[in-house]
């Protein structure tokens, strides 16, 4: 049949065309932007996921920065804890030094203080001086804040804590082992010493500690309070103390833990007299209970060639978690809570609960992860490093009687002109330890949380990437052939178009 009004052909070359022209133009987009996917209708499923994908490439992007943000806090800090870590060791130098009072002028003492005092002043510069932007970083600025600190604790330190904001943290102990110090005691059975030798023998021992031994000979009616009096001299030498009772001595180390001990081996004895003499432990259960039946006579083997008893570390849970302990000390160290303290004498003692302390907030957050939630979250504290803050050292024997670096300082108990350069010494050797330690966390920080982060979502960006590039890139290898085809297919259906336009001209031959 021939038609004029509807040339049927025409139509459907032109739809196939027009088709051919979609493909074409999709071709030449998809290869003049790269991208397979540019709008919802080239797949819709494929552009959920790679918006998906292209969301958690910049959540991680964020988090790199933040990540390399966090090692130049750190870097800062850490040039600031090396200036005062040197200035504490010079310090050091400087009460050694001033000890040897022979041979040394009260002048030059006095510029010794007056060193000591420059140095004290440096230390606190530093720490009100380092920051980053504007923000302080050594003054106590990044430390946490707590609140209800019970006043069986001592000191203690509060080094990373992850918890909600606007909540607090409580932190309980239960204590389920007491500390104990190492003790032996003495008996002579009277309040002064009885000896039935031969003229001029002497009840002769050998006292031993954590620190070191002395042997001491003692003469006959000599007091057991004069006896525990010359073993109290040599205690920085042996960390060994003593104390007197009516019949006998009660020897303890300085410390308590199970590295510290107190041995007692008799050398000579003199032909001691009375009755249920000698050397006796303390009940295990009860610190401070003789154990009447562990008794060994001062001649008998046991004593001649020595006795030993070891103090005992504190046991107990924090939050519920078994704490690492060392002396009245405990401490645990997890994600969400990394918490160091040591508790008071009395109460490190006796088995109990002590509700410690509250956080309730401060510390130095830095968001590692791309998912901004408490688990992406690393928490630091950064202690203020003030000399009124470092050094905290208990110089009492039977009480809390603390000292700190700021006690160096001219006209102050531990001055190095008149002061205690014992307890100097311990302050300042305590002060390193805590810049020490303070330092080896940020550099742990840095290498093992900072860096292995970095690296970690440097390959996460990677691989997101790739996965993403899969489902939205284009192929070009697979474009450029669709183009090929598209054009030649194009070229086809035009030629076919016209073809179908001419042919409704062949009817007019039917008019003659």
């Amino acid at each position: 049949m021939s038609r004029i009004n509807t040339n049927v052909q025409s139509l459907i070359a032109q739809r196939i065309l027009n088709g051919n022209n979609q493909s074409l133009n999709q071709s030449l987009e998809r290869l003049s932007t790269g991208l397979r996917i540019t709008r919802g209708k080239d797949d819709p499923a494929g552009l959920i996921v790679s918006e998906r994908l292209r969301s958690e490439l910049g959540a991680i992007d964020g988090a790199v920065k933040n990540s390399e943000r966090a090692d130049q806090v750190v870097n800062i800090a850490e040039g600031g804890l090396q200036e005062v870590s040197g200035l504490l060791t010079e310090l050091q130098g400087l009460i050694t030094q001033s000890a040897s009072t022979a041979g040394l002028s009260s002048e030059e003492r006095q510029a010794n203080q007056l060193q000591i005092d420059s140095i004290l002043q440096t230390i606190d510069r530093i720490a009100s001086a380092t920051s980053f932007q504007g923000i302080k970083l050594l003054n106590g600025n990044f430390d946490y804040q707590a609140s209800n600190i019970d006043s069986a604790i001592d000191d203690f330190t509060i080094n990373g804590a992850k918890f909600s904001n606007g909540s607090t943290l409580d932190v309980d102990v239960t204590i389920t082992q007491s500390a104990q110090l190492a003790g032996l005691y003495l008996s002579f059975g009277a309040t002064q010493l009885s000896l039935n030798g031969s003229t001029g023998s002497s009840f002769v021992i050998e006292i031993a500690g954590a620190l070191g031994s002395r042997e001491l000979t003692f003469a006959s009616t000599i007091t057991v309070a004069q006896m525990a009096a010359n073993i109290n001299t040599f205690t920085e030498v042996t960390g060994v103390t003593a104390s007197a009772s009516s019949t006998g001595i009660t020897l303890n180390s300085a410390e308590y833990g199970s590295s510290k001990f107190v041995s007692v081996q008799v050398s000579s004895t003199g032909g001691v007299q009375a009755g249920n003499l000698g050397i006796y432990d303390f009940d295990s259960s009860a610190a401070r209970t003789i154990d009447g039946s562990s008794g060994q006579a001062f001649n008998s083997t046991v004593a001649l060639n020595g006795i030993r008893d070891a103090g005992q570390d504190l046991g107990a849970t924090i939050n519920g978690l078994a704490a690492v302990s060392d002396g009245r000390t405990v401490r645990i160290n997890t994600d969400f809570l990394d918490v160091e303290m040591t508790l008071s004498r009395s109460t490190s003692e006796a088995l109990g609960v002590v509700n410690a302390f509250d956080i309730t907030g401060g510390g130095a957050d830095f968001q590692l992860a791309g998912n901004v939630d408490i688990a992406g979250k690393v928490s630091l504290g950064i202690q203020e490093v003030a000399g009124r803050k470092l050094g905290k050292v208990d110089v009492g024997s039977n009480s809390s009687d603390f000292r700190y670096l700021d006690d160096l300082g001219s006209g102050k108990s531990l001055n190095v002109v008149d002061g205690n350069l014992v307890s100097a010494q311990k302050v300042v050797a305590k002060a390193i330890s805590e810049v020490s330690s303070l330092r080896g966390r940020l550099g742990a920080f840095q290498k093992n949380v900072v860096g292995s982060t970095i690296r970690s979502l440097n390959i996460a960006t990677e691989n997101t990437a790739a996965a993403e590039s899969i489902i939205r890139d284009a192929d070009f290898a697979t474009e450029t052939a669709a183009l090929t085809r598209s054009q030649i297919l194009v070229s086809a259906a035009t030629q076919t178009l016209g073809l179908a336009n001419t042919q409704p001209q062949a009817v007019l031959q039917l008019l003659g």
